[in-house]
């Protein structure tokens, strides 16, 4: 696994996962590789019947020349249309959000885990961290 948005487990309730690439430049690609991006803040989108990454900042390569990408810029997603599809009905109806999960390797190519989720209320959270310490003491004694 090359990143993970361990904070969007925190802030939302993750109802179903979707697995798609991404399409990158050279650049984007090798900075990845060496563990420069961030996807904290970043979600998807659907754009004119088409999956975007928005906010996601992949750091600009060292050794890159003049040919080296914007940080920044939006990427699109590879998926099938009847997907792209179904997740726009999704979002819009029911209130739902696209939020990437992790980045990872699969046969020598780079994709991205994205998740269907619903925003968490403040109560909500409060009690997963409650659980979640309870389970560490828990731990800690047996």
């Amino acid at each position: 696994m090359l990143v993970e948005n361990r904070k969007a487990r925190h802030d939302y309730a993750v109802l179903d996962t979707l697995e798609c690439g991404i399409a990158l430049m050279g650049t984007e690609v090798k900075s990845i590789r060496d563990g420069h991006v961030s996807l904290a803040g970043s979600y998807a989108a659907v754009l004119k019947n088409e999956l975007w990454l928005i906010g996601s900042d992949i750091a600009a390569y060292k050794f890159g020349t003049h040919y080296n990408h914007e940080p920044k810029r939006d990427r699109k997603l590879l998926v099938h249309a009847k997907e792209v599809l179904e997740l726009k009905m999704k979002t819009e109806a029911k209130g739902l959000t696209l939020v990437p999960l992790k980045m990872y390797l699969k046969r020598g190519r780079i994709k991205l885990e994205l998740g269907i989720c619903r925003g968490k209320a403040l109560h909500d959270k409060r009690d997963a961290l409650k659980k979640k310490a309870l389970k560490r003491d828990m731990e800690r004694m047996g």
